[in-house]
């Protein structure tokens, strides 16, 4: 938990820096003073809000007991397994099966699912999921994932920001300071993802999803069904912001190139094999 909240003050604090830089070389003081309140005003959003926007962003629709019972329960029963509070739960119009988790605390957390996972696994590897889903709740991890991936789309508006104060329009040269900002902005946001997600969370996350659910196997079978039809059927709002990517329990991007340097992800094959020595 202290290791997530130090991520998360060192990644915001990395925003504010990374914005005053750019305000102040294309804008000198005033350039910098106005950035820094723009990336206080991002960091003060990403803590409270970054779940409600990536929510929104995936049109995710908030279910209860009267719209969605079996899946409701399910989460609810799984829930009180982890000793956590319950979460509020959404479903997500996509045949993409995956899911994921989202909040700044347990207190305010929601868990995910797209229709396709809930019409291709059965209803002992759903639950396999979504405990891992409030493993990542428990431990913490929905904190930084969030801000991460709201935090690694908004860098792209430096780029604006920096036309800004360049004075370049469209119809004019673009400034060579921002044509060099457009050019690293997206590395730079994969980097960022990388140093603020360990991939280890992902294992961490199954170990803890096994033990919720008491069923190791399941989460190893639906993890490797997730994978194999992830590959075949995209998920559009994923390959537009692939900063969201890592807050699947699979990675949802089929291209590689620039889609690449956001993958969080171990490989499936390693994280179904330490789900399979559980079960022994």
């Amino acid at each position: 938990m202290l290791g997530n909240w130090f991520k998360t003050t060192i990644l915001m604090a990395g925003i504010v820096v990374l914005f005053g830089a750019v305000g102040a070389s294309l804008g000198g003081a005033n350039g910098m003073l106005i950035a820094l309140v723009i990336a206080g005003a991002m960091n003060i959003y990403a803590y409270w809000f970054s779940d409600a926007a990536v929510l929104k962003m995936y049109n995710a629709m908030q279910v209860d007991e009267n719209s969605a019972p079996q899946f409701y329960r399910m989460v609810r029963e799984l829930a009180q397994n982890a000793q956590l509070p319950m979460p509020k739960v959404y479903i997500i119009d996509e045949p993409q099966p995956n899911a994921f988790a989202t909040g700044r605390d347990p207190e305010h957390a929601a868990v995910a699912a797209t229709t396709g996972i809930m019409s291709i696994l059965s209803e002992r590897e759903l639950r396999g999921v979504m405990a891992h889903e409030l493993a990542h709740v428990k431990h913490r991890d929905t904190l930084i994932s969030t801000i991460s991936a709201t935090m690694a789309g908004a860098i792209s508006s430096i780029a604006q920001f920096g036309l800004l104060f360049s004075g370049g329009h469209r119809d004019r040269n673009v400034h060579p300071l921002v044509a060099l900002l457009i050019m690293v902005l997206a590395p730079l946001a994969a980097m960022l993802i990388q140093m603020a997600i360990s991939r280890a969370r992902e294992f961490e996350a199954d170990k803890g999803g096994a033990e919720i659910s008491r069923d190791p196997k399941s989460l190893a079978s639906a993890l490797q069904k997730i994978h194999n039809y992830a590959h075949q059927i995209p998920m559009n709002t994923a390959e537009q912001h692939p900063e969201t990517a890592q807050m699947m329990i699979i990675n949802p991007l089929s291209g590689g190139g620039m889609q690449s340097l956001f993958s969080t992800h171990p490989q499936t094959e390693e994280r179904v094999a330490r789900l399979m020595a559980m079960a022994y």
